[in-house]
Parts: structure tokens; C-alpha cells; sequence
């Protein structure tokens, strides 16, 4: 009795905290259906539904496509490469035994331990040296968020950790090269770490903000959604905006919600195989 109890408890209080993590997203949704003009209101549900705000993000004089477009290219970009750096990295300091090999893993999370606002100064003058900022702000993004991936190698090299080093030396007797027994044999044994690397990849940039906007600022060409959507409520139209800006955050919101709740399942298993001590 005691036991169902605590039970009917344990999920009560899940239950409620479900909803209050959910409430800003129901509200979203339903100001982006609301056909009434002003900025928030003190209803939830609209009085008047439309979809013209949703109209108003695929016109061409919105901009929203293409800044949809823009941050879609970025998170793609860094997913790939970003894959392909931290597995690679990962899978050297988990499996080669080298000099230094000890002293770079201490470097790396002593350099992980800065903040990176402390070099976007540094980083803006570089991209405009290179003109990679404003409408070349795409680009640019790609390579800031891509340069130093890296360094977050900890999660993928745990998981590394536990997959077997007798598999690595049975296929080397037979003859396979370091490359061959990292794509054959790792990679397929490594799916969960694989797809949580490009999930996490895909959606920093995604919703990426502050750098973004320091970027490309004054040029909407160069602009990703969040800093779009932004400028939309920081105008003197704000009422006018607030709807479509709410419209827009449900474009943003829905594609990632998607992919991370069809890749959860891998998500756990890739946090919970790579935390181990290696």
C-alpha cells in the first residue's frame, strides 16, 4: 500500500510538472492562431482564430524563409561536421596510446572551462577580416560553431570506453588498418553516440541567439530565425508582430521537437553509454 502510494505520488508530481513545462508551448500555439490584432492579451484561448499570421511567415516581404533557410544550412553544416570532428577525436583519445595523449585530455578541459563570450570580439574582427559577417554571416557562423567541436569530445569517448579493445585487435590481425576498424567495426557498434552527436550538433546552432545576432547584425540576409524573429518584437510594430512572431516560434519549435523525440530513445542510451569514467 505504502509502495502504490508513493507511486501515485511520484507520477502526480511528474504529471503536474508536465504541464507546466508544456503551458508555454500550448499558449504559443494558440496566440499564433489568434485573429485579433494587439500584442498579449490576457486570454489564453483567441477569440478570433485565423491562419493569417502562418500566411504572412511564407511571403517573400517576411523574410522568415529566409532565415529558416539560413539556420537550416548552418545546423546542417555543423551537424556534419561537427560528427565527423568530435567522433574522430573521441575515438583517438579512447583507443591510441600516444605521448601527450594524457596531457592534451587536460588541456582540452581546462580550454573547455572559458566561456566563449570571452573571444567574440576577438572572433567578429576575424570574420569581418574574412567577410564572413552580415550577409556572409552564414558562413561564418559555420565556421565558429564548427572550430572548436572538438573539445567536446568527453561524452563520445566514454562511450567508446565500453565497446570491447578486442574487437579493435582482432580486426587488426586480420589485417584491417585504424580507419577500417573505426568505420566497421566501431561505427556500427557506436549507433546511439553517433545519432546523439548529430542531435546535439543540429540544434545548438539552432536556436542560437546572442553570437548570431552579433554576426550579422544590421543585415537581415544574414539573419537566423531566432535573430529575425527577434527583431520582429523589438520594433516599434510590436503589436502588430507579436502574432506572427508567435506563428514563427511554432515553425521553429516543431522540426526539432520532431527529431528529438524520434531519436530519444538513442539520445539516453548515447548519455548514459558515454558516462563512464575513461
Amino acid at each position: 500500500m505504502r509502495r502504490k502510494l508513493a507511486n501515485a505520488g511520484a507520477h502526480l508530481a511528474l504529471t503536474l510538472l508536465c504541464l507546466v513545462w508544456l503551458a508555454p508551448f500550448a499558449l504559443l500555439v494558440l496566440q499564433s492562431f489568434r485573429g485579433e490584432s494587439g500584442g498579449q492579451v490576457a486570454y489564453a484561448i483567441p477569440k478570433e482564430w485565423t491562419l493569417e499570421n502562418y500566411r504572412f511567415l511564407l511571403r517573400d516581404e517576411s523574410g522568415f524563409l529566409r532565415w529558416y533557410a539560413n539556420t537550416l544550412t548552418i545546423a546542417l553544416f555543423c551537424a556534419a561536421i561537427q560528427t565527423v570532428l568530435v567522433l574522430s577525436v573521441a575515438y583517438a583519445f579512447s583507443r591510441l596510446r600516444f605521448r601527450g595523449r594524457r596531457l592534451m585530455m587536460n588541456m582540452v578541459l581546462v580550454l573547455g572551462m572559458f566561456p566563449g563570450f570571452l573571444t567574440m570580439i576577438v572572433l567578429y574582427y576575424l570574420l569581418k577580416l574574412l567577410g564572413l559577417t552580415q550577409s556572409g554571416a552564414v558562413p561564418g557562423l559555420i565556421l565558429i560553431y564548427t572550430a572548436s567541436s572538438g573539445l567536446g569530445y568527453y561524452i563520445a569517448k566514454g562511450f567508446f570506453d565500453t565497446i570491447p579493445r578486442a574487437l579493435d585487435e582482432s580486426a587488426r590481425i586480420d589485417g584491417a588498418n585504424r580507419f577500417q576498424v573505426f568505420w566497421r567495426i566501431i561505427m556500427p557498434l557506436a549507433k546511439p553516440i553517433v545519432i546523439y552527436t548529430v542531435l546535439m550538433a543540429f540544434m545548438a546552432p539552432w536556436g542560437d541567439y546572442v553570437f548570431a545576432s552579433y554576426v550579422a547584425f544590421g543585415d537581415p540576409q544574414g539573419y537566423n530565425v531566432a535573430v529575425g524573429l527577434y527583431r520582429w518584437v523589438n520594433t516599434t510594430d510590436y503589436q502588430g508582430y507579436f502574432t506572427r512572431f508567435c506563428a514563427g516560434g511554432v515553425l521553429v519549435a516543431l522540426p526539432v521537437t520532431a527529431l528529438f523525440m524520434a531519436l530519444q530513445r538513442y539520445y539516453v542510451e548515447g548519455v548514459t553509454g558515454g558516462a563512464v569514467k575513461g
